[in-house]
């Protein structure tokens, strides 16, 4: 049975509840198969990076270092990929977005300083200017701790 707690693939069925929204395109499309390759890497390459290892408070300095240092790695791609678009896929914000705002955001409760990715912190800014994000902000009380 899958696991619709985890984040790549409550994002998938929640999209597909509102197909209204367009928040993920068509399946067997190549728009589509964009969106999964990003959701895959916001899933592998930040979520996994930032839990378990830099929320449990017992994990040794050193593996948060390195945890810290992957992704300050993956942080530089993302600041060049948004040197060239504002989205994650291009011109249209996709749940790709949504779940990498929501991943990337925790760097405000782990203080990793966004400032020498600019154009990360533009796509930030961005995405939380959205009215539904803001929205969602509010409620989760979150406001303040966003980019």
């Amino acid at each position: 049975m899958a696991d619709f707690s985890r984040g790549r693939g409550l994002t998938v069925l929640l999209a597909e509840q509102a197909p209204q929204s367009k928040l993920l395109p068509a399946a067997g499309t190549m728009e589509r198969f964009r969106v999964n390759q990003w959701l895959a890497f916001v899933a592998s390459e930040l979520h996994r990076t930032f839990s378990p290892w830099l929320w449990n408070p017992k994990t040794p300095d050193s593996t948060k270092q390195a945890a810290r240092d992957k992704l300050a790695g993956r942080f530089t791609e993302l600041d060049a990929l948004f040197a060239a678009r504002p989205y994650l896929t291009g011109d249209t914000f996709t749940v790709a977005d949504a779940y990498a705002f929501t991943i990337v955001n925790w760097s405000n409760f782990l203080k990793i300083d966004l400032e020498p990715y600019p154009n990360l912190s533009a796509f930030m800014a961005r995405v939380a200017a959205r009215p539904k994000v803001r929205e969602a902000l509010k409620a989760e009380r979150l406001i303040g701790m966003a980019a």
